[in-house]
């Protein structure tokens, strides 16, 4: 029945006797049922004589009960001492290996298990017997020694328990396991060494204070047998627990304790018998030789273990602070340095590898000289290590493999390829640019060793065109300046460092030898930064600086960049330097650190600060006098007060003075106070002027002090609080009346240049600096001007700024200038280049042209004109394009009366009729039209009247007007090929213009003069014309076969004409007669017109057509054009177009407008056409409104609704629709913020022109035509909108009109 239960049986009681007769309490049950009598395994295992396969099987039972948590607890309990000594006593009484290994085992687990319960007793009784076996000696050195010897080391394995104590014959123990390592057997010397190293581990971590260093009295001996075991030993694992041993020794100081006693030298035969060296001291040479020539064969193990302990090892020895340098040196000599190189190669960059061989090449390489050789060899080794710890924050030789690679391209640049400069370099900029986007730290001695490499590799001969170090620097300077300057918490030596990089960089990018486009893009980077942002920088915290090294590096970098005064980018570096108050806060440096470093360095960058704005060695007076100047703004001002007379160091500090006030005060950089600055240069000219008479540099001096002193008396006219000397202003302008003195030919400040030019007393000497000025100024063909803020030379536009304010001499002195060099017979290139001068300054300055009529120089120009002296076209041209400038520019109110206008248009006239006839139409004769043409147009606003007059009634310019234009009607059809491209359509257009303004200009003048008859006569009989004036069928012959730009004066002159005749019959009440079929051939021309593609000639046909509807009206009594069906064929495609959405473009916003007049036209006829009705139904006027929207209303659009509305057209529900439509428009109006651009747009489109050119644009410019333009946009000008809302505002009130009737 038992036999199918689940639960098993309880175990046997053991039994009382074992067959022995032991007692039950040695009897311990298994749970297998069996049983182990403790005192018959103890005397089986003790019995060297037991055979060994009973033993081996004891092992294994012991050992399987051992495992039953039963059988372990009684054990433990109850005998847990028992078995200690017959297990022990097995290792020593059996050869057997794997007996020995499961005893070993055992052990191993007994003690865990006692342990684990809290007993450390038998693991340490354990210890105690192994160890008292070992020191006995008694097993000598046999295989049952090495047993014990691996048992011995697998128990003191256990660091967590005090074992050393347990160990009692210390004394005993060290010589016996000295003695085996003088075998020659490897796995005897493993053993050693692995208990010697766990022993030393053992006596470190317990050993008391009290207690001897049992090791340390063996210690030459023990060093040198472990030396030469790890020299010898081909087993790793020897290896490995010699290396761990010889650790321990290296970290307690041993090395330096075995060669505390030095014995002497030995000779080499003496060296190789190491064995024979006194136990008590060691050569160190010879020890260094022996553990360089030891290690290597572990570091070319194949085990990284081995090969990482090994060079953990050599770094500490070498690394002590006992070792001397020749230690290092023998190691240098050993090549160690190959073999770490080697694994570097071979290890694919393990994290563990590199940090260890980094740490002994970094070691090595504090011996410089001896290293220097070895990191060259393997330079090419450690770009990829570098580049592996660039990428790991804070790697833990980071540094030491910068300062490995920094060592070797210092000292060995040779070596160093172009392609290892490319990759360092890219490697750090990365590392630097990660940095700054916050992907990695960076520590300070990171970032200095980076900067250092960077200019080592600058320096090398390798780099020399190579675009990606360039790029590389300069993305490393973009990066790092947040690192070094952007940080509150970077220190000194950081920004030092990177300071000291910009300016080797700076310096690299001027090299001439390989200059390339990455250079260039490295030059503009590093002053950029410096511009941008160190500058900035420097100026925020320069008072919060506390060193005055910072400051200093500062000042040397920007020094270095001003040293290549012959760049570009230097001197726009000083600009922006001294624009930036350079000089006021180099003299708060000074007042920060007031050492003689410091004024030295402030002064120099003065000095250099000069030289690259003023030219080379004008500083040098500020160099002469830096030892002597003081370190106060306030005390130079005391020098300026002294007499320099007979002493010469106060007048070379003077000079100095001045060359640093006129710099800074150039740059509005205000040093010292205006008032102080003022009363010094009073005193200064009060004490000194008479020695500007004697010195050499006097002129020099002289333009200083004008400079300065107009410059604060400039100053003081604006403040009007600042006092000044009558007597020194006095000696001032005396000095000036007997000097050459040349300020317009030097850097000046506007300022003082105005108030030169307001003292009368100063005309004539100015008039003669700026007579040179001209002289210099037009001897090229397009003259350049430059910007006065930056540059503050005097050009152009600063003639045409001062000339515009008005509160000056300039223009007055200008046209003396030019009236006396024309009434002195003077050279004509002199004249010429004065005249070339007012002509670009009008140009600048458009409003200059008041100024100058002003002054009368239209007397000048007519003595120009007079004067037989000066003949054509060499002054004609440029002086007739000073005339059309000033008539182009001038405002009508300017421009005086005086007959001298009159004369010089009688002058221009005299020359143009006959150089027709000899020369044709040169650009002479276009020139003169179009100043004649300007002239008429003036007249229309009450100006140059006489001159007017005198264009419009001369005989001669009659008779050549209407021959060209006759010959030009000649032409008929091939008249269009003949556009502003030649020189016939040219003329004819000019002509045109002239026409067109003489015919506003004869309306405004002479009213009584025009007979618009004669100008309607046509065929043989015709009357001569008694004024400048064209035949209407001349210009209707125009339009229709001229070219387009023909076409377009041609209608404008035709409006005017029109409206001419039309005021004519309705204010005077005029009688023309008109032959039959006149009005019609002209409706005819008209009508054909209306879709030209010019819109300015659509609108002014229509216009025009529009007119000649109510003349034919008035003339024949019946409606126009009610049978006319291109009238109707205009209105119906206008309809169309409105009505159709997809037409209601922008383009056809401008488009429609011709029609849309001819429309108004019809509706205003006082009998409508019945087709009109018919065309203008409601279904095509609902939908014109349906698409009427802001975007595409015009002002036409407007007055059709309105014309419809008047007609009656419109229903109530399309009046209402328009309203909202209209009011749609006007909140798109007032909300719009688009300004008029007719101006910009008139400008820019004839800069490009010569002056025939440029005068025809300005001519076209002044048609009334620019509002057409100006609606091509979506919204454009603001005239426009006023006017659209006019319209709009009107059809409102005849709607409310319509209402109230």
């Amino acid at each position: 029945m038992y036999a199918h239960s689940t639960v098993p049986p309880p175990p046997p009681p053991p039994p009382e006797t074992c067959s022995q007769g032991h007692r039950s309490t040695l009897i311990l049950s298994t749970s297998e049922g069996g049983s182990i009598c403790l005192l018959c395994l103890s005397h089986l295992l003790s019995n060297p004589k037991s055979p060994t396969v009973h033993v081996s099987y004891a092992l294994s039972q012991l050992s399987q009960a051992i495992s039953q948590p039963q059988f372990l607890q009684s054990l433990l309990t109850f005998h847990s001492h028992f078995l200690t000594s017959p297990l022990v006593a097995v290792l020593s009484n059996f050869d057997d290996e794997p007996i020995a290994k499961q005893t070993i085992d055992l052990i191993v687990k007994f003690c865990e298990a006692s342990n684990n319960n809290g007993n450390e007793d038998v693991c340490k009784e354990f210890v105690s017997r192994v160890s008292d076996s070992i020191s006995l000696g008694s097993l000598a050195w046999s295989r049952r020694q090495l047993y014990m010897l691996h048992c011995f080391g697998v128990l003191l394995d256990n660091q967590e328990s005090n074992l050393y104590a347990c160990i009692r014959h210390k004394d005993s123990l060290i010589p016996n396991l000295i003695t085996g390592l003088q075998l020659s057997i490897e796995e005897v010397q493993g053993e050693i060494m692995f208990v010697l190293y766990k022993f030393s581990l053992h006596q470190y971590t317990y050993m008391d204070d009290g207690f001897s260093d049992v090791l340390l009295a063996y210690c030459p001996k023990l060093l040198l047998l472990s030396v030469d075991v790890l020299m010898k030993s081909q087993s790793d694992d020897v290896r490995l627990n010699c290396v761990a041993f010889l650790t321990v020794l290296a970290q307690r100081g041993f090395f330096q304790s075995a060669c505390t006693h030095h014995v002497g030298s030995k000779n080499s035969s003496e060296a190789d018998n190491f064995m024979q060296i006194s136990e008590h001291a060691i050569d160190v040479a010879h020890l260094e030789v022996l553990f360089a020539e030891a290690v290597k064969a572990p570091l070319l193990s194949s085990d990284s273990q081995v090969q990482i302990a090994t060079l953990d090892l050599i770094s500490l020895y070498l690394s002590s602070e006992d070792v001397s340098g020749t230690a290092i040196h023998v190691f240098i000599e050993e090549n160690i340095a190959d073999y770490v190189y080697e694994i570097l190669r071979l290890s694919g960059c393990k994290d563990r590898v590199v940090k260890s061989s980094i740490q002994v090449l970094d070691v090595l390489s504090t011996s410089e000289q001896a290293f220097t050789q070895r990191l060259a060899i393997g330079f090419t080794t450690l770009i990829p290590v570098l580049q592996y710890v660039a990428g790991v924050p804070f790697h833990p030789v980071q540094c030491q493999s910068l300062k490995l690679i920094l060592n070797c391209v210092s000292n060995c640049p040779g070596i160093v390829s172009t392609s290892n400069v490319e990759e360092i370099s890219i490697v750090l900029a990365e590392m630097f640019k990660k940095h700054t986007d916050g992907e990695i730290g960076m520590l300070p001695e990171t970032f200095t060793l980076s900067c250092s490499i960077f200019v080592a590799l600058m320096k090398c001969s390798s780099c020399r065109g190579s675009s990606i170090l360039a790029a590389s620097i300069r993305d490393a300077s973009k990066s790092s300046f947040s690192t070094s300057l952007g940080n509150n918490q970077t220190c000194t030596v950081q920004i030092l460092h990177y300071l000291y990089l910009l300016k080797e960089a700076y310096a690299y990018a001027n090299e001439d030898d390989h200059p390339s486009t990455s250079k260039t893009g490295l030059k503009v980077c590093i002053v950029d930064i410096c511009k941008l942002q160190i500058l900035p920088w420097f100026m925020k915290v320069i008072n919060e600086i506390e060193e005055e090294a910072i400051a200093l590096g500062v000042i040397e970098t920007f020094h270095s960049i001003l040293l290549e005064d012959s760049n570009i980018e230097a001197k726009n570096f000083a600009d922006s330097l001294v624009s930036s108050s350079w000089f006021s806060v180099l003299f708060g440096c000074l007042g920060l650190f007031p050492t003689e470093k410091m004024k030295w360095r402030v002064y120099l960058i003065f000095s250099l600060t000069v030289d690259v704005l003023l030219g080379s060695d004008s500083g040098q007076p500020i160099r002469d006098a830096a030892s002597q100047l003081p370190s106060d703004p306030t005390d130079l001002l005391f020098l300026l007060g002294q007499k320099s007379s007979h002493n010469e160091e106060i007048f070379c500090c003077q000079s100095a003075v001045l060359l640093i006030l006129y710099v800074s005060s150039l740059y509005n950089d205000r040093i010292a106070d205006d008032k102080l600055v003022l009363a010094s240069l009073e005193q200064y000219i009060l004490l000194n002027s008479s020695d500007f008479h004697f010195d050499a540099s006097a002129s020099v001096t002289i333009e200083l002090v004008v400079n300065l002193y107009s410059l604060y008396r400039g100053f003081a006219k604006i403040s009007y609080q600042i006092p000044y000397s009558a007597e020194a202003e006095r000696i001032l302008f005396h000095l000036l009346a007997e000097n050459d003195w040349n300020s317009l030919s030097s850097r000046i400040h506007l300022t003082s240049l105005k108030w030169l030019f307001q003292q009368e007393k100063l005309c004539r000497s100015l008039s003669e600096q700026i007579l040179n000025f001209c002289r210099c100024n037009s001897s090229t063909g397009n003259l350049v001007v430059h910007n006065h803020e930056t540059s503050h030379k005097v050009d152009l536009h600063v003639f045409a700024q001062l000339i515009a304010s008005g509160d000056n001499f300039v223009p007055l002195i200008f046209v003396c200038l030019l009236g006396d060099l024309v009434e002195n017979d003077s050279q004509e290139h002199d004249i010429i280049s004065v005249v070339k001068v007012l002509n670009k300054i009008i140009e600048i300055a458009p409003v200059a042209s008041d100024q100058f009529c002003m002054h009368g120089i239209d007397v000048v120009i007519q003595n120009i004109y007079n004067h037989s002296k000066y003949t054509f076209p060499e002054l004609f041209i440029p002086t007739s394009q000073l005339v059309l400038s000033i008539l182009r520019s001038v405002h009508s109110e300017s421009i005086s009366n005086h007959e001298a206008w009159a004369g010089l248009t009688m002058k221009l006239m005299d020359y143009m009729v006959p150089a027709v006839t000899s020369e044709g139409w040169t650009e002479e004769v276009l020139t003169t039209i179009g100043i004649l043409s300007l002239i008429l147009h003036h007249s229309t606003k009450q100006a140059l009247i006489e001159a007017s007059k005198t264009i419009l009634l001369s005989a001669h310019l009659i008779s050549t007007v209407n021959t060209t234009i006759s010959e030009a009607c000649l032409k008929g059809p091939a008249l269009f090929d003949h556009d502003e491209g030649t020189r016939t359509g040219e003329v004819l257009i000019f002509l045109l213009l002239l026409l067109f303004f003489s015919m506003r200009s004869a309306r405004a003048i002479l009213p009584g003069i025009i007979d618009f008859q004669i100008l309607l006569d046509e065929g043989k009989k015709m009357q001569p014309l008694s004024y400048v004036s064209i035949r209407c069928h001349d210009l209707c012959k125009l339009m229709h076969f001229g070219s387009p730009p023909v076409k377009l004066i041609a209608s404008f002159c035709l409006v005017e004409l029109f409206t001419g005749i039309s005021d004519y019959i309705s204010i005077e009440q005029g009688d023309l007669k008109f032959r039959e079929g006149y009005l019609q051939s002209l409706s005819a021309v008209l009508e054909g017109l209306i879709f030209s593609s010019d819109i300015r000639v659509s609108m002014n046909c229509s216009r025009c057509l529009s007119t000649l509807m109510a003349w034919e009206e008035l003339e024949t009594g019946s409606t126009p054009s009610g049978k006319n069906y291109w009238c109707r064929l205009i209105v119906e495609e206008l309809v169309m177009s409105l009505s159709t959405p997809s037409l209601t473009s922008n383009l056809f916003t401008i488009h429609h407008k011709p029609a849309a007049n001819v429309a108004v036209a019809l509706l205003r006829l006082s009998i409508v056409p019945p087709w009109m009705a018919k065309v203008f139904d409601d279904c095509s006027i609902s939908s014109i409104i349906q698409n009427t929207s802001p975007n595409n209303i015009s002002t036409e659009l407007v007055i059709l609704f309105r014309e419809l509305l008047k007609s009656g057209y419109l229903n109530s529900a399309q009046i209402a629709d328009l309203n909202r439509a209209f009011q749609a428009c006007r909140r798109h109006i007032y909300t719009d913020e688009t300004h008029d651009k007719i101006e910009e747009h008139r400008d820019n489109a004839a800069l490009d022109l010569d002056h025939v050119g440029k005068a025809r644009a300005f001519l076209f410019n002044l048609l009334p035509s620019q509002q057409l333009h100006l609606e091509v946009g979506l919204w454009r000008s603001q005239s426009w909108k006023k006017y659209l809302l006019e319209e709009m505002e009107l059809f409102t009130k005849c709607l409310m009109e319509e209402d109230e009737s």
